[in-house]
């Protein structure tokens, strides 16, 4: 026997008892004036902003700048005040929270302590603790540090009599692209545990993150402690880095980053003593914290919703688990049954040739002597008839049904085509599921059987060097049957799954049916189900495992109970025979889950599982130390790993994605190949992949490849099929088949197969000094004459000054027979039909003439003798009320000087119905836009320069703004805040105004070069606007009242002039005349695709139906572009052919939507600016009213 030296006993004893003693105050990291602190100041809620020398990474954000607070913690974002998150964790803002509670340094003795530290000593000190609580992974190499400690600090308890106080530390050490947090609670530092009634946090909180279409929601919050005053006293006494009172863990990371990670080190008498559940993080109500958006989402149908965080790591809480015992192998012998159905697919005894169509599109098809086989090509796995890129995160969708009993109840619980949906992180082997709408009297009785969902861990577990796992060697095509039988009642359960291969959204599809009995988990109870191992036996076409599983059950009261079932599990498929030189699947592999967590949510019905899985040898034999293998390589989830020498590896971007391996982005292959799919289709990006489709009017032949003409049903609205009313009074609307539904057009009233007009002129809708005129489908107001206005608005007529100029000479003339005569010799002006003076005038008596300026003064030069005449140009510019628009919908565009429109009847161009709206003589009209609401169209001039308005219905121009204006471009109008917003391209910014022009402010002067196009989203909060800044041209968006600012589109543009924003499809469109493409986009969602290209010089876009229409500098045209088929389908040329510029949709009815700012300003004194998380009331630039108020309001 091998004696160990009692030096060397001694040594490991008295280590080991350092290394687990508590730590003292001396044991903090330096601190205070004579460590080159710098305080806070005193307070009960102060806050201190610094900015960092180096950043630090904090989940997936990099941050410069910190915020120190009073109460515990330190924010990466301005926090708000304290009564939004004491008691009401997790915050909106992102937090560490080294010990969260009401806290207070008045009373002289508590101080706050910081610094920012890159002193070798002080960074070689933490790296130890780092390095001691991750022994697995490389060391680390810090290159800076945050120090910051709270030194006696006492509660902020009104009645609190007892002087007790806190003292505890945080350390944010970070290498170049990694940050760790470093937790000190010293044993006599930590005297009280809760204040104002609730119990201190001790945690890390990623804060409000970005959702769907830029939405918000809270993103995970990973807690150290629980709600219990315990959890907090175990600070001290506990932790998972070897050494009491201190914490480790990893918090961000510059490449993917999806949890905080804590250290792996806990105490070993504590291993098997601590619940599991202190590591999840939660919700405050007890929700869990909801998985961040897998990327390259596309569609809220794809969202996992409802699937947690959950720590990759054991916590410090993580009880310890026994290894499997290699010496031991435990196997058990399976009963096969004659009745297992095989038959999911076979395969032919055919070759390629006829074939071929049988593999997926990522294999190739090889003829053997008794038939052919599939296989996946390289950077592919699975059996070939299903074949997915290597590294590729994969999604399951299914229907549960299900006939279970419950406890001793007779009466089964039943539910039906339930959906289940699941995530599989494949690179690391993590699984998440959701399974919906089970009902409460079953819903906590399934939480034992995580293997219910747990078959896609299964089938996408991370592989050991030389295993499979099980989509390697069946694909997605099997049916699985297992029988549960539970010990201590012998309930029994059979689970039977039909997987059916992989739909055309690469999704693995099952069909799930439960029946049986189970045993009944009270409600309130929590369920902890311990790491586990499973045995699985290889034949041709069939594979068994069985085993025993334990779980343990926390009933309300604390006390526990623990349960056992036996899992005997067949899974059948058809495999490959014909290939007899492939590598044999090895008989017998071990599938380990461990990290296994489960939950069922009473509120939402919901059944969640999540569990890490790996497939490697029986026997328990490690592999070597290679990330690749434990799944801490920090590859991107789109990215392979792939392992080197030792403990070396590599990350790689899977199939259909570029970047480091750390950091993945898709592939959009219709962009890079315009021509991959072939004629009449539309190439639809993916992530990692494409999918082509038939344009309207195709479908895909046989072959399933090519598009040929689909037979449809005849529309007997475009054939004229129909007993509607003529199209000036009705609309047909095709309804499917040969259905279709008449309605008379506003204006008329009927059937709408026979429409009569109204008469608006009964209402007396005028004004009481103008004459209504009832026209068909519509009315005018005409003011009387010695009146003047719009019909609905009339006031007495002023003379102009050239009619008084007139006047006064020829009331000093003298009155022949023929009335007043002017005096010889006396010059009487002559006026225009608009009381303006005539550009020449004449004086009667010398026969002399001249020019004059529209002041009636004679212009130097002009003057002419009798017999000849000067030529003169008006210095008078008319302007010619608007002409009232018909009903319906129109497209209105600026030409120069003018404004026209043109009627939509469906989405089709009714070109002999085009008129001139405005006359706006020697005006260069660029921007353009229209309220639904007033019938206002608004727009921009470059020659004033300035912004006007004028009402469709009839009425003169009215200017909105004339200074402090350069060069005003693109404008839009919110038409339910009742705001407009315009660019301006020489003072480089963006402006907001009340509709009157009264109001104004600057929300952006940064960053601009030749901003143009600009539109909005009130609905959602946003705004978007083009730069055609040559140097740099961008797309860019913000929130509407200027905060959130971010560029959406910079690469690959050229002069982005004109946009448009399609509120149904959520569709960002724009047309670009230095790339001379047309595109679009879903704002947060990297799905950018090209419409149309060889466009000339486009200039304006709008958006109507499946139809963009734009203006073309070159063409002089409106150009109509189908957005489904990427084809021209028209073109309107106007009667004046010189340029166009803005374009716009005149809406016979405001789109449906709503707004904060819609109701009442938004309870805003000027200013209402809609965001997505609720709106801001904002004071006009310089507003010198004392009554305003300016606020940001989240609802």
């Amino acid at each position: 026997m091998v004696r160990t030296p009692r030096c060397l006993f001694w040594a490991v004893f008295l280590g080991l008892w350092f290394s687990t003693s508590c730590i003292n105050l001396q044991d903090l990291f330096p601190f205070g004036s004579s460590a080159g602190d710098q305080s806070l100041n005193q307070g009960n809620d102060e806050t201190q902003e610094v900015s960092l020398d180096k950043p630090v990474m904090f989940y997936d954000g990099k941050f410069s700048k910190i915020y120190i607070n009073t109460n515990g913690f330190v924010a990466l974002d301005k926090p708000s005040v304290e009564s939004e998150y004491l008691g009401n964790m997790p915050a909106s803002f992102g937090m560490i929270a080294a010990l969260l509670g009401d806290l207070n340094t008045l009373d002289g003795v508590g101080k706050v302590y910081f610094r920012q530290d890159s002193t070798p000593a002080l960074l070689q000190r933490a790296a130890n603790y780092i390095n001691k609580a991750f022994p697995k992974s490389d060391e680390v190499n810090l290159t800076h540090a945050i120090v910051v400690t709270w030194v006696d600090i006492g509660s902020r308890e009104p009645d609190r009599s007892e002087h007790k106080r806190n003292t505890f530390q945080l350390v944010v050490a970070s290498e170049e692209k990694i940050s760790y947090a470093i937790l000190l609670y010293p044993r006599e530092g930590m005297q009280y545990q809760s204040t104002r009634g609730y119990t201190m946090h001790a945690g890390f909180n990623k804060g409000q993150e970005a959702y769907f279409l830029y939405r918000k929601r809270q993103g995970p919050y990973y807690r150290i402690t629980d709600d219990e005053k315990t959890s907090v006293q175990k600070l001290a006494q506990q932790t998972n880095s070897g050494k009491r009172g201190v914490w480790v863990y990893e918090i961000g990371s510059s490449s993917h980053f999806t949890n905080i990670v804590p250290g792996e080190v806990a105490l070993p008498q504590e291993a098997e003593v601590h619940s599991q559940s202190y590591r999840v993080p939660t919700y405050p109500e007890g929700q869990l914290v909801v998985l961040e958006h897998p990327p390259y989402q596309h569609s809220q149908q794809e969202t996992l919703e409802g699937v947690y965080h959950k720590a990759e790591h054991p916590s410090p809480y993580q009880g310890h688990t026994g290894d499997f015992q290699p010496g031991n192998p435990h196997f058990v012998e399976i009963e096969e049954d004659d009745n297992i159905q095989v038959g999911v697919f076979s395969y032919s005894s055919q070759t390629c040739a006829n074939s071929r169509h049988e593999c997926s599109s990522f294999a190739d098809c090889q003829d053997y002597a008794t038939g052919f086989c599939c296989h996946c090509r390289p950077g592919f796995y699975g059996n070939g008839k299903q074949c997915i890129a290597e590294g590729k995160p994969q999604r399951m969708n299914g229907k549960v049904s299900g006939r279970v009993f419950v406890g001793n109840s007779p009466t089964p619980v039943e539910f039906d085509n339930n959906d289940l949906h699941s995530y599989v992180v494949a690179n690391d082997g993590r699984a998440y599921v959701a399974i919906s709408a089970i009902p409460s009297s079953v819903g906590l009785s399934l939480l034992p059987l995580a293997s219910v969902g747990g078959v896609i861990g299964w089938a996408f577990a991370l592989q050991q060097p030389g295993f499979k796992n099980g989509f390697s060697i069946v694909g997605g095509e099997f049916t699985r049957q297992a029988d549960v039988t539970f010990q201590a009642g012998g309930e029994k359960l059979t689970i039977t799954q039909d997987f059916r291969g992989i739909d055309e959204h690469d999704h693995l599809v099952v069909k799930t049916r439960l029946e049986g009995s189970i045993p009944e988990v009270p409600l309130g109870a929590t369920v902890q189900i311990d790491p586990y191992s499973a045995v699985y036996l290889y034949s041709n076409n069939l594979i068994t495992s069985s085993s025993t599983r334990d779980y343990m059950v926390t009933l309300e009261d604390g006390s526990t109970v623990t349960g056992t079932y036996q899992w005997r599990e067949r899974i059948s498929f058809q495999s490959c025979q014909h290939d007899r030189t492939a590598r044999p699947v090895p008989q017998t592999q071990m599938l380990s889950v461990d990290q296994v967590f489960v939950m069922y949510s009473e509120s939402d019905q919901v059944l969640r599982y999540a569990m890490s899985n790996k497939i490697g040898d029986i026997n328990g034999v490690q592999p070597e130390e290679n990330a690749c293998y434990t799944g801490r390589h920090g590859c991107d989830t789109n990215a392979v790993c792939q392992p080197g020498q030792g403990n070396q590896f590599t990350c790689e971007c899977t199939t259909g994605f570029n970047g480091d391996g750390r950091t993945c982005y898709d592939i959009d292959e219709c962009r890079e190949t315009p021509y991959i799919c072939g004629p009449n289709t539309i190439c639809n990006n993916q992530p990692g992949t494409y999918r082509c489709e038939c344009v309207e009017g195709f479908q895909f032949a046989s072959d399933g490849k090519t598009c040929v003409e689909a037979s449809r049903p005849v529309d007997p609205c475009r054939a004229g099929l129909h007993n509607c009313d003529v199209p000036e009074r009705a609309q047909c609307s095709y309804t499917g088949g040969s259905s279709y539904i008449c309605s008379c057009l506003p204006g008329f009233m009927g059937d709408g197969r026979t429409c009569q007009d109204i008469d608006e002129c009964q209402p007396s809708r005028c004004h009481q000094d103008a004459v209504c005129y009832n026209t068909e489908g519509s009315f005018t107001c005409q003011c009387r004459p010695g009146f003047h206005g719009n019909g609905f608005h009339c006031s007495r007529e002023q003379k102009t000054r050239c009619q008084v100029h007139r006047e006064r000479a020829l009331a000093s003339a003298g009155h022949g027979p023929r009335g007043p005569r002017p005096v010889p010799g006396q010059y009487i002006p002559t006026c225009d039909s608009h009381g303006e003076y005539e550009p020449m005038q004449c004086h009667g008596s010398s026969g002399q003439c001249w020019c004059v300026d529209r002041d009636g003064a004679e212009i130097y030069g002009t003057r002419t003798g009798p017999g000849s005449t000067p030529t003169c140009v008006s210095q008078v510019t008319p302007t010619v009320g608007p002409v009232p628009l018909l009903s319906g919908t129109h497209l209105v565009f600026a030409q120069s000087g003018q404004i026209e429109y043109v009627p939509l009847e469906g989405q089709d161009i009714k070109k002999d119905k085009a008129k001139t709206v405005l006359h706006l003589p020697e005006k260069v009209v660029v921007g353009i836009a229209y309220d639904c609401v007033d019938k206002m169209v608004y727009w921009t001039d470059i020659t004033s320069p300035a912004i006007s308005k004028a009402h469709l219905q009839g009425g003169e121009a009215i200017t909105l703004i004339t200074s402090d204006i350069g060069s005003p471009e693109g404008i839009a109008v919110d038409h339910l805040g009742r705001t407009m917003f315009w660019t301006d391209s020489t003072k480089d910014r963006i402006e907001v105004s009340s509709l009157d022009g009264a109001k104004r402010r600057v929300l952006i002067d940064t960053d601009l070069v030749n901003p143009r196009s600009i539109l909005t989203d009130p609905t959602n909060g946003y705004i978007y606007w083009s730069d055609w800044n040559r140097e740099s041209p961008k797309i860019e968006a913000a929130h509407m009242d200027g905060t959130n600012r971010r560029v959406l589109v910079k690469d690959d543009l050229g002069l982005p002039n004109a946009l448009t924003y399609d509120a149904q499809n959520s569709m960002l469109c724009w047309a670009d005349a230095g790339t001379h493409k047309v595109e679009c986009m879903k704002p947060g969602f990297s799905d950018r695709r090209q419409i149309l290209q060889e466009v000339q010089y486009p200039f304006g876009i709008t958006a109507y139906g499946k139809n963009l229409y734009y203006t073309d500098w070159k063409r002089d045209a409106v150009i109509v572009v189908d957005r489904h088929s990427g084809r021209e389908t028209d073109e309107f040329l106007p009667h004046v052919r010189t340029r166009l510029y803005g374009i716009t949709l005149a809406y016979s009815q405001c789109p449906a939507g709503r707004s904060h700012c819609a109701v009442n300003n938004g309870a805003c004194t000027h200013l209402c600016l809609p965001t997505p998380a609720g709106r801001s009331c904002l004071c006009p630039d310089n507003a010198a009213d004392v009554s305003c108020q300016e606020q940001r309001i989240q609802v």
